[in-house]
């Protein structure tokens, strides 16, 4: 079972407005509303906040990248592949 650091396990009613074409196709082939809805909210919010992180710590991720290419890798030594 994996871990989903989004999740409450708590559930909130929300009122949504969704086309009625896509909502009717959903019902056709017994596609759950709700968890369909929370699945790509879920998807959303964690692909923004990794957007986020990765925007947020761009320089930092540079400069470690920088100094791996001026200094190598430290235990590479240790390597035994």
């Amino acid at each position: 079972m994996k871990h989903d650091p989004i999740a409450s396990g708590k559930r909130k009613p929300v009122n949504l407005s969704l086309d009625t074409g896509v909502v009717a196709a959903a019902r056709e082939v017994g596609i759950n509303l709700s968890q369909a809805c929370e699945a790509a909210l879920r998807d959303a919010a964690t692909a923004e906040r990794n957007r986020r992180w990765k925007d947020d710590n761009r320089a930092w991720a540079e400069s470690v990248n920088r100094w791996v290419e001026e200094n190598g890798l430290p235990l590479a030594p240790l390597r035994l592949f």
